[in-house]
């Protein structure tokens, strides 16, 4: 049974675990440029702010001037508002400059840290196998963006609304003044006016909007799902072209957008039902000023100035104080992304945590003194406590080619991902020679996208290898043909056959032998012959490197010095059995064998 995912967390106990990592910005190196982007904004959001205020002022100024006919003055105002532009057109452009620069390097900090946690202690391997989170790729470039990108515009809209609002309230208070109605005075009342309209329409938006939240969480995991289904496709284009499964696929993507189509459809109408009440405002919020300060104008208690001026920043006021309810929709697509980051966090910690067991034991990996490789107590479980292989004691000592063979489901493989540290479920310890370079080479080799000559020496973690070398081992391991395309770039792993990519895989480790080499079946590809002719080429090439091979094929035994048998009693865990050395077993007996 997989763990609860971490998504199951309370919505509330997400977005504060994503505050946590998010905030993380301001500490550590890259705080100087966190607290210098943050005052740059505020320092532009107050530019604005200023620009904004005039451009208030210039309102009066203009009407005035213009209920009056004065006409030098009217002519100076045309030349005051070609200024404001272009103050405000520079205020704007300093503004998105420093707030798109800050949302680019707090989303580079942010990936860095996910990729970090995701690539460290093999974890993106380990959360494939348990099936942990969904999409960790997509959470960390797609959600990773959007939920830096809407929270920098989130807090530059919210403080942004607090002075504005601060602001024009002031403007709306001095302006407007007060009114007698039935006998009563209200000071302020335009403010009064803006502050009840703007309740009712932010209260009619957030009850519209709230639904929303899920509704586009939910949309944006389809999207991810539907995604990693094409990616699935794509990678296994071949194997679904050759056994017929077009259709299949096909009918498959066709459900997996279906889901994506009906989730959208409940975002378009919580949408539209929001749209319906801002398309309503739009209209009426810039009449509502002109009504209310009318009487005054009427009574010859506001000038025409006055009067626009105090429209002017009743909108200002009203826009500021439904900001929040504007940007509701942006507001949800903020909400499920910091989610979705937040869970793959908390996804990290979860897998530590698993990966101690139930008993809070782990496999130690450590260090040998005596230069040998060496399984003490080990024991090999699944994720859940089931133990597969138990109490393993080997050495294997430096130049040893060891054999592992057994049954299918003993855990052969899972015994060389314990020893490459990708699989810490289990108990006890395995110590490999200190500072000691080992070369894995799995069934299916990784080939990355570049230059044949920058495989070869992938990963590049010492002196690559010179023409010559390349040369001999491309013509010994029969890819002589591909010696003329080393620095040629393409995706070589679509290029290559699966034979063609297993000798390859040989060429590459032993154009650099490393101290310990493990194996698991890295010849399944290869006829006898070829098969052959890589084990001898191995044995003559890296005689003091350290094999331990896991495979099930026959022919291999004569390469290896000794064997190491899994064997399962009675639907129980694995035991090691292992042969004499230069003695192998057949059946229930053991033979020895020629070399």
């Amino acid at each position: 049974m997989n763990p609860a995912p971490p998504e199951a967390l309370p919505p509330d106990r997400l977005l504060r675990r994503f505050a946590r990592l998010a905030l993380g910005f301001w500490s550590g190196p890259t705080r100087r440029a966190a607290y210098l982007f943050t005052f740059g904004l505020f320092a532009c959001l107050l530019l604005n702010l200023g620009a904004a205020v005039a451009v208030n002022r210039w309102n009066k100024f203009f009407f005035d001037a213009l209920q009056n006919k004065d006409q030098r003055l009217i002519a100076l105002s045309i030349g005051l508002v070609a200024a404001l532009a272009l103050v405000s057109a520079a205020a704007g452009v300093a503004q998105l400059q420093v707030r798109m620069r800050f949302q680019l390097r707090w989303r580079q900090w942010l990936t860095d840290t996910l990729s970090t946690r995701w690539m460290e202690k093999r974890r993106f391997y380990q959360l494939s196998v348990l099936s942990l989170i969904d999409n960790p790729e997509a959470r960390i470039a797609e959600d990773g963006r959007l939920s830096i990108e809407l929270f920098v515009d989130f807090a530059t809209g919210v403080v942004n609304a607090l002075i504005t609002a601060a602001t024009f309230v002031g403007v709306l208070w001095i302006v407007g003044g007060a009114i007698t109605l039935f006998g009563v005075t209200v000071p302020g009342y335009l403010v009064v006016a803006a502050i009840i309209y703007s309740a009712l329409t932010s209260f009619g938006m957030l009850l519209l909007g709230r639904p929303l939240v899920a509704r586009v969480e939910s949309k944006a995991s389809a999207e991810a799902d539907f995604r990693y289904e094409l990616t699935r496709t794509r990678e296994n284009a071949e194997t679904i072209a050759l056994i017929g499964g077009d259709e299949d696929e096909r009918v498959k993507l066709a459900a997996t957008f279906a889901k994506v189509a009906e989730r959208w459809k409940a975002v378009i109408g919580g949408q539209a039902r929001m749209l319906f009440l801002s398309n309503g405002n739009n209209v009426l919020a810039p009449v509502i000023p002109l009504l209310l300060g009318a009487p005054k104008y009427l009574a010859g208690e506001m000038t025409l100035g006055d009067l626009m001026q105090a429209a002017a920043a009743f909108t200002q006021v009203q826009m500021a104080l439904n900001w929040l309810a504007d940007n509701a929709l942006r507001l949800a697509d903020w909400f499920a992304s910091a989610r979705r980051v937040a869970a793959l966090d908390a996804s990290f910690d979860k897998l530590d945590g698993l990966a101690a067991g139930a008993a809070g034991a782990s496999i130690d990996l450590g260090f040998s003194e005596d230069g040998a490789l060496r399984l003490i107590g080990l024991s090999i479980a699944q994720h859940d406590g089931r133990v597969m292989m138990a109490d393993a004691d080997v050495r294997i000592e430096p130049g040893e080619k060891v054999l592992v063979t057994g049954d299918s489901g003993t855990g052969k493989s899972t015994l060389i991902r314990a020893m490459a540290g990708l699989w810490p479920w289990g108990a006890g310890s395995i110590l490999r020679p200190k500072d000691a370079r080992i070369a894995f080479m799995p069934q299916r080799p990784y080939i990355p996208i570049g230059t044949l000559r920058a495989a070869l020496d992938y990963p590049n973690d010492a002196e690559p290898a010179g023409d010559e070398r390349i040369g001999s081992l491309l013509r010994a391991c029969g890819l002589d043909h591909l010696e003329p395309r080393l620095d040629e770039t393409d995706n070589w792993a679509n290029i290559l056959s699966g034979g063609e990519q297993q000798r390859f895989a040989f060429a590459r480790v032993l154009s650099k032998p490393p101290d310990i080499i493990i194996m698991d079946e890295p010849t399944s590809a290869l006829d006898e012959p070829g098969q052959t002719r890589m084990m001898e080429l191995l044995r003559a090439e890296a005689p003091g490197s350290m094999v331990l091979h896991v495979a099930h094929r026959p022919g291999l035994a004569r390469f290896h010095d000794r064997e190491i048998h899994l064997k399962r009693d009675d639907g129980g865990p694995a035991m090691v059995e292992e042969a004499p050395r230069g003695l192998w077993k057949i059946g229930a007996r053991w033979l020895t064998t020629r070399r």
